[in-house]
């Protein structure tokens, strides 16, 4: 299986799914609306929501049911970045090569942008079809808790709170398994969810996305020292300059590439045994940590 045209192929059926489900930016509010989607199509490997509709098919779920989730999770990962951008957070001009929703816009505009993705995201699920209720509540919960003060926000919070200061392990780690780690381990135990998964199984596809979750935000680190701007979209090296807890700052370059192949391992091992079903995922955990962006 060729990785990146299983990413390709998916990547294209969720983008046909978000044209459908995000507001036009000909209808009311229309700036508001512009801006939604600007950021929304501005690019991004829609990995989140990858995760979600391969989760379902490990599992031998139907994948069309869990596409409304699969562009929820994108919903609240592109409000995240619209908010991470601003003046206040890491006061970022470029985003996927292109100017940041502030910049395109306006920083009220786009505070309200992100917010508006936010709770469209739990409309979207809420509005989904042929899945038992009891199921997509607890897709609803784990979201919440995986975004919300337990997760990405509360990850965010420990990371603006320890710019510029020595921090432990254990601290970076919290960070990491929080403000990116979460989302992504969400995607997985969600699209399982979705697929019919509980109990022993449930739980391997969510450890598999944890390892995986915290192995691409230290990849991410990675990728900040050694790639180029073009590559990423964005200036490298600000990691460094706003003195960010960051794995290679605290244990090394050679260190932080074997932390991240080991977390690979490690999720590969939680999906052992499983059919040719579950084979998209093994390819997207290698492809976490060798991606070039």
């Amino acid at each position: 299986m060729d990785i990146k045209k299983y990413l390709g192929d998916k990547a294209s059926g969720v983008n046909a799914a978000l044209e459908r489900l995000l507001p036009r930016s000909s209808d009311f509010p229309k700036n508001l609306n512009a801006a939604m989607r600007y950021s929304m199509f501005a690019g991004g490997k829609r990995l989140r929501p990858v995760l979600v509709l391969a989760g379902c098919e490990a599992v031998g779920g139907n994948a069309e049911h869990a596409m409304t989730t699969a562009c929820a999770f994108e919903c609240i990962h592109t409000y995240s970045l619209i908010h991470d951008d601003l003046p206040a957070m890491d006061n970022d001009d470029l985003r996927r090569g292109m100017p940041t929703c502030h910049k395109k816009f306006d920083e009220a505009t786009a505070i309200l942008a992100g917010d508006g993705l936010l709770t469209l995201a739990f409309e979207l699920i809420a509005a989904t079809g042929g899945v038992d209720k009891a199921r997509l509540l607890e897709v609803t919960r784990t979201l919440a808790r995986a975004s919300g003060y337990m997760g990405m926000i509360g990850g965010q919070v420990l990371d603006i709170e320890s710019e510029g200061k020595e921090v432990t392990f254990p601290l970076l780690e919290q960070i990491h398994i929080s403000k990116t780690g979460a989302l992504i381990a969400a995607s997985v135990r969600c699209g399982a969810l979705i697929g019919g998964a509980e109990g022993p199984i449930l739980d391997k596809f969510t450890r598999y996305g944890d390892a995986v979750g915290l192995a691409f935000q230290v990849a991410d680190d990675i990728l900040n020292v050694e790639s180029t701007a073009e590559e990423l979209g964005k200036p490298v090296g600000s990691d460094e300059a706003r003195k960010k807890a960051t794995y290679p700052a605290l244990v090394g370059l050679k260190q932080a590439k074997a932390m991240a192949a080991e977390l690979v391992e490690k999720a590969l091992g939680h999906i052992e045994g499983f059919d040719e079903r579950a084979e998209p995922l093994r390819l997207l955990a290698k492809y976490s940590i060798e991606r070039r962006k």
